[in-house]
């Protein structure tokens, strides 16, 4: 079986909920990592600092980068644990009618250790369980879970875009309190439930440690009873604002029940019978909705009033929203090109030359683009518009930065190598409005002296200046002529007049010449 890699923000997740204080049991069965490799991390994480008041992304990051193998797989299943005991646990439940807590309590008293849900498994599996009867699940402590859900409103007139849309409501509320927090936006993905969740929490002045969710297709790349998988920006999203994902299970509506029911409610009570300007208009009406009717009115449930509640009990238990606010980023997968770029929403985006050929992946937001590798940062680029690029000429070979950069200053410097001469000969070459329009001449002439030496080439740039003669093709015809060689100062040459095939008495001549010459 194929090794599973973790990447870094696997590991910081893990270690988050360790913080939080979550088992070890708990954090395999969350993480989907087998009980042993959990355990690795965690060894390892302690060795390298870790703690209630430590930098997790830099720790998981060494963590991750010590490790080169990873252990494969999910853990193997823990009902086998309660075959044994398969009838004892059928006539507990059909015969004495105890409840699974009673059930796990007894098999513990046995010596048997595994955990209430792998019971619950176990028996869903093996015996059946009555799906009439339902438990209430436990009160939860102030601040530690909201609930989290997408819905329809209807559709409402966009003057904007001159038709009807369809409007859908995310709403968060507090399972503690039951005030909730309604964000209305016109699509389901991933950008409108952030921005929803982070609307709420300013409203809320604060984040629960647990957020509870549908299995969203923008949240949960992959849903699964077990071992869902989370989005990659969703899960960077909990990480910056502190709270672990808590996922129902897939298809049941009693995984959320605080929630559950207030979209109806939102839709029926606010929307439904209504005219609104715009979608604007929408969000305003629905905040007065929840801290208005939804937020004073005696609640079914607890009898108390859930904005009283929350003001009074559960504020002050909410994590500090101390960041700014998120900035959400979309991820690509391109390869880097030969020309040590990647395109990335229309732009282009330098890397090192070892990574050309291989598959990074690119992490975008409005500001940055963050180029990764194997979960390792390899480059940071500003980001531009599309069309453009951003180039960082050190990702370039050192011989080709400079033709990349198109600097006269670079090739004057290796001429200056050379001698004098030749670096007064380059100078004039590159002057002018457009000198890279002679850099073929210029890398030419850097070349003629690994052909023919740097004093040969030092003598004919020094004798075609004396002629102001600035050619390189002419410069090493001197060379290969010998010219080169000669000694002596060139600047006061005379140069001796032109000679005819005819003498000049010729054409001083008034009779008919007779074509014969003296």
């Amino acid at each position: 079986m194929a090794r599973k890699e973790y990447m870094v923000v696997d590991i910081v997740d893990l270690l988050r909920r360790c913080q939080r204080g979550d088992s070890l049991r708990s954090l395999a069965r969350a993480t989907g990592m087998d009980r042993k490799t959990v355990s690795k991390y965690l060894r390892l994480a302690y060795k390298k600092g870790f703690g209630a008041d430590c930098d997790v992304e830099r720790i998981a990051a060494e963590v991750l980068a010590e490790l080169s193998a990873r252990l494969p797989g999910p853990a193997p299943q823990k009902g086998q644990v309660f075959l044994p005991h398969k009838e004892a646990i059928r006539e507990w439940i059909e015969k004495e009618h105890l409840t699974l807590t009673k059930v796990h309590i007894k098999l513990v008293r046995l010596g048997i250790e595994a955990t209430y849900s792998s019971l619950y498994r176990f028996v869903a599996s093996e015996i059946g369980l009555n799906s009439q009867n339902t438990v209430r699940m436990a009160e939860t402590e102030p601040g530690e879970v909201a609930e989290v859900d997408f819905g329809k409103l209807g559709f409402f007139y966009d003057p904007e875009a001159q038709k009807k849309r369809l409007a859908y409501a995310l709403v968060v509320t507090l399972v503690y309190s039951r005030h909730q927090y309604a964000a209305v936006s016109l699509t389901q993905d991933l950008p409108a439930l952030i921005a929803g969740m982070e609307d709420a929490w300013e409203s809320f002045g604060g984040v629960t440690r647990r957020a509870i969710l549908d299995n969203l297709k923008a949240a949960v790349a992959k849903s699964d009873r077990y071992v869902p998988i989370f989005n990659r920006t969703f899960l960077e999203y909990s990480q910056h604002r502190g709270f672990i994902i808590d996922p129902a299970p897939p298809r049941m509506a009693t995984g959320k029940p605080t929630v559950e029911r207030q979209v109806p409610y939102v839709r029926k009570n606010f929307f439904q019978g209504e005219t609104f300007r715009d979608l604007a208009h929408i969000q305003e009406e629905a905040i007065k909705l929840c801290m208005g009717t939804a937020g004073q009115r005696i609640h079914g449930t607890t009898r108390r009033r859930p904005l009283v509640v929350f003001e009074e009990e559960e504020r002050s238990t909410l994590l500090p929203l101390i960041k700014e606010r998120f900035d959400t980023p979309k991820w690509a997968a391109p390869s880097v090109h030969p020309d040590h770029h990647v395109r990335v929403g229309k732009a282009l985006y330098s890397a090192p030359t070892e990574y050309i050929g291989k598959i990074v992946d690119v992490r975008r937001d409005s500001r940055l683009v963050r180029l990764y590798h194997k979960g390792q940062l390899i480059k940071t680029h500003p980001l531009v518009a599309p069309g453009k690029r951003s180039t960082d000429y050190n990702d370039y070979p050192k011989e080709k930065t400079a033709y990349a950069l198109r600097s006269c200053a670079y090739q004057i410097e290796k001429a200056e190598e050379i001698g004098s001469s030749c670096k007064t000969f380059m100078e004039q070459l590159l002057s002018g409005d457009f000198p890279w329009a002679r850099l073929r001449q210029a890398q030419k002439l850097l070349r003629l002296s690994e052909k023919y030496g740097k004093e040969r080439v030092e003598k004919a740039c020094e004798r075609a200046l004396s002629f102001d003669l600035i050619d390189v093709r002419r410069a090493e015809e001197m060379i290969l002529k010998g010219l080169a060689g000669v000694e002596g100062p060139y600047k006061n040459n005379v140069i001796a007049p032109a000679r005819f095939a005819r003498p000049a008495s010729y054409f001083t001549k008034k009779e008919e010449h007779d074509g014969s010459q003296d």
